[in-house]
């Protein structure tokens, strides 16, 4: 484990975020890295996700990364990962499914969990790991309004680790420009929340984050979220 002085870390990246929030969310990090010996990241090349592997490669720059990749995220996405992961040295891992989009697209629950949770859960079994840490926030969907910071999970057992809970969309944004960080292009074209090509579409103005976002897979968040999804 590194070890790392949280106030340096503290005065280097609280800017454009309130201190505390920096601070409590290295905090989170650091307990993981004290807590258990085999942690990975998960990473969708999405704004959080990135703000939260930023913060957890100041622990350990080897992290394994783990990229879900449901063989149909956009062509952008693709590109941006191949990128960030060239340029930043990532131990980039990616996750890929055991079935096509074919066998299972328009079955919403099946094809999310076949797409994106099973592959995970072998992923995390496969690499023994203890914990993954995730980029999700309690203000971007209701089925994520009560998680806590580490959350216990069974079939493999493991604990999700979430230190961006109390972040905000404008503080993620907000520190993204204040430290020049790149992002996916797709937020250039109206996105504001990335997933897979066939059900994710630019958001409306004024809508919720989520709002482009296929809403049939929206309203069994809670059921994906039980059966391992983020």
């Amino acid at each position: 484990m590194r070890v790392v002085d949280i106030d340096r870390l503290v005065r280097r990246w609280a800017k454009g975020v309130e201190e505390w929030k920096v601070r409590r969310s290295l905090e989170v990090i650091q307990k993981a890295f004290d807590r258990f010996s085999r942690i990975g990241v998960a990473w969708s090349t999405g704004k959080d996700s990135t703000v939260n592997l930023v913060l957890v490669r100041e622990f350990d720059p080897n992290i394994p990364v783990l990229f879900g990749d449901t063989t149909v995220h956009f062509p952008e996405t693709y590109s941006h990962r191949d990128r960030i992961a060239r340029e930043w040295k990532l131990n980039l891992i990616n996750v890929t499914p055991s079935v096509s989009y074919e066998e299972v697209k328009g079955e919403r629950e099946r094809c999310c969990h076949a797409l994106k949770t099973l592959p995970l859960l072998r992923k995390i079994e496969e690499l023994g790991l203890e914990a993954l840490i995730v980029g999700i926030r309690w203000s971007e969907h209701p089925a994520r309004a009560k998680e806590v910071y580490f959350s216990e999970r069974k079939n493999p057992h493991h604990y999700r680790v979430h230190p961006l809970l109390h972040w905000t969309e404008e503080d993620v944004w907000n520190f993204t420009r204040a430290h020049n960080l790149p992002h996916n292009p797709l937020y250039d074209k109206g996105f504001r929340s990335i997933g897979c090509a066939p059900c994710t579409k630019p958001a409306p103005p004024g809508a919720p984050e989520r709002a482009g976002r296929a809403q049939d897979k929206e309203l069994i968040m809670e059921r994906l979220r039980a059966l391992g999804y983020y």
